[in-house]
C-alpha cells in the first residue's frame, strides 16, 4: 500500500481498489459494532427483564411507546 504522502493519480487501479475497501470495512465495522458487546447487565435490571418476560409469557401486556407516550402527556391517565 502506498504511503500517506501518495496522491491518488500516482496510485494504481488495484492500489486504490484496496484502499476503497479498506475504507469501507472500517466504516462498516465502525457502523456495525455493538458498543454494548461483553457488557453485563445489573442484577437489578436482569430482574426486572426477567419478570416483563414472565409477565408478558403469562398473558400480560406491555405499552408501546405511542401508547406510553399519550399516558405521560395526559395526566388524567396516571
Amino acid at each position: 500500500m502506498p504511503g500517506d504522502d501518495t496522491t491518488v493519480a500516482e496510485m494504481t487501479v488495484h492500489e486504490l481498489k484496496t484502499l476503497i475497501q479498506s475504507a469501507v470495512r472500517e466504516a462498516l465495522q465502525e457502523a456495525l459494532d455493538d458498543p454494548d458487546a461483553n457488557l453485563e447487565l445489573r442484577p437489578e435490571f436482569a430482574a426486572r427483564l426477567r419478570q416483563a418476560v414472565t409477565y408478558v409469557a403469562s398473558g400480560g401486556r406491555l405499552l408501546s411507546m405511542r401508547e406510553l407516550a399519550e399516558q405521560l402527556e395526559d395526566p388524567d391517565s396516571v
